[in-house]
This record gives C-alpha cells, structure tokens and sequence, in this order.
C-alpha cells in the first residue's frame, strides 16, 4: 500500500510538472508570437516585401524559389540582394543564375566575390550567367578568372559570356588573351568555324573595342583583313577601331571601305574612318 501511495504521488508529481512545462511552453510560444508581430510592425513595407521574399526561398519548389530571387532582384536593393545570396549553392541550376543576377545590388567587389566561384559551377548554364553577371559588377577583381575561363573553358557560350564580361569591365589585362582569342594564336585556326566559336571571336572582338587600347589595333586590323572570318565579326572590328581612334589602322579600314562588297561592312569602315579622322589632332596629316 506504501508503495502503490508513492506511486501515486509520484504520478501526480509529474503530470503536474508536465503541466507546467506545457503551459509554460504555450505561454513562451505565445510571447514570440507576440514579439515577432511587434517586429513585423516595425518594418517598413520594404523590409517586408524582402523577407516575405526570403522565407519563399525555402520552398520545395523551385520556380517558387527562382520567382522569390527575380523579385528580389528587382527591388535593387543592396539588402535583397543579401537575402539573395542564400541561393547561389541552391540544388537547382536555374535557381543559381537567378540568385547570380539577383545579388548584382551589391557593392560591386562584394558581388564579385559571391559570384566568381560559380564559374566553377558543373553546369555550363551556370558558368555562363555568372560571367555575364560579372560583368556588370564592373569589377576588376574578376579579370583573371575571367581570363581563366576564356582559355580553359570546353563550352564556346561560356567563352563569349567571359569575352562579353571582360569588355564591360576595361582591364587592359584582358588585352593578350582577348587578342589571342581574335588572331586564333596558340590554337589550330580553321578555315571555317561554328557559328558559337564565331560569336566567341566576335565577342572579343567587340571587348577590345571597348577597352580602347591602341595596343590591340594590330590583332584587330588583322580581323578586320581576315576574310575568314564572317562578315559580322569583320564589320565589329571594323567599329572597334574606330573606338580606339588610331590613325595606324586608317589604311585596313580604307582598303575594306574601298573593295569590299558587303555594303554594312563598307559602312563600318566609313564610319571608323570618320571617327577617326575626328579624333586626330589639328594639323595632322591625313
């Protein structure tokens, strides 16, 4: 009888204590509750859009996730693209570019940072996106892996999307592979190529262009005199020298001006003669 009276106590000792934990529990849970509301408040209708955003980024779905970064993105705001940021190691290549493009609020080395180790992604979409996406940083901290890229990558989109990327940021360190890339030096050239290592030699094409070295007029002179490469290519290069403004390239730009049948590319010529001649100083000869 002792014993079954002990037991019974003990019993009611512990529902009791259980009843404590569970109203305590309740009493806790209502009070985060409560703090959590108060925090809601206190946020400006911004700063709700964006974690409304983040919470959507921990979906099963993955278009619900892309979607979520897209509208973070779109904020452009340095703070979306922080909740952002979460994504670019997300299981869904298609989620990663979309996190890549949406973390482009950043300041611009911190965004570099975030993105250059997706240009190492297993998938080519991914590599590609993120190249481009460096890009519009803008930031020279990218150049040599972008360079990298250029040189080692198997797939010709992500070559172009590195050559695309390196114009838009203006390293002239970028000069030597981009000019490389151009006069086909250190690979077999082919008399034809694809149309994808086509785009490629344009792409580079037109990013010496941008960098305005008067280093590369050489390499680009002999795109432009190349007549195996496309008509479209001849015609940047045409249009790059004029960006750069030397008056050594005047020569090749008259001649393709002069006997060239494709009338875009005699126009090009035309003009990069004009742009040219615009830029010289006054009393230069012609």
């Amino acid at each position: 009888m002792i014993n079954l009276k002990f037991d019974g106590s003990r019993r009611r000792s512990s529902i009791f204590v259980i009843g404590l934990l569970l109203v305590g529990g309740i009493v806790f849970g209502a009070a985060s509750a409560a703090r959590s509301l108060a925090q809601q408040d206190r946020l400006t209708p911004l700063q709700r859009e964006i974690e409304r955003q983040r919470q959507r980024l921990s979906s099963t779905e993955a278009e619900e996730r892309r979607d979520a970064l897209m509208r973070l993105g779109n904020l452009k705001r340095p703070d979306a693209s922080r909740a952002a940021a979460a994504a670019l190691s997300d299981v869904s290549a298609a989620v990663r570019v979309a996190a890549a493009h949406a973390v482009l609020s950043l300041p611009s080395a911190e965004a570099a940072a975030m993105l250059m180790p997706l240009l190492k992604d297993k998938d080519e979409f991914v590599r590609r996106e993120a190249a481009f996406a460096l890009g519009e940083t803008h930031a020279r901290t990218a150049t040599t892996s972008l360079i990298d890229l250029i040189v080692h990558d198997k797939k010709p989109s992500v070559r172009a999307a590195a050559a695309v990327a390196l114009g838009q940021i203006g390293d002239e360190a970028a000069l030597s592979p981009l000019s490389q890339v151009v006069t086909g030096q250190g690979t077999k050239k082919k008399k034809t190529r694809s149309a994808e290592e086509e785009f490629v030699v344009r792409s580079a094409v037109r990013s010496l262009g941008q960098i305005r070295s008067r280093a590369s007029v050489p390499a680009l002179v002999a795109a432009l005199q190349d007549e195996t490469n496309s008509i479209e290519t001849r015609r940047e290069a045409a249009t790059a020298l004029g960006l750069i403004g030397d008056s050594s390239a005047l020569p090749a730009l008259q001649a393709a001006y002069e006997t060239n049948s494709d009338p875009y590319l005699s126009e090009a010529a035309r003009a990069a003669i004009r742009q040219i001649n615009r830029a010289k100083p006054k009393g230069a000869g012609n």
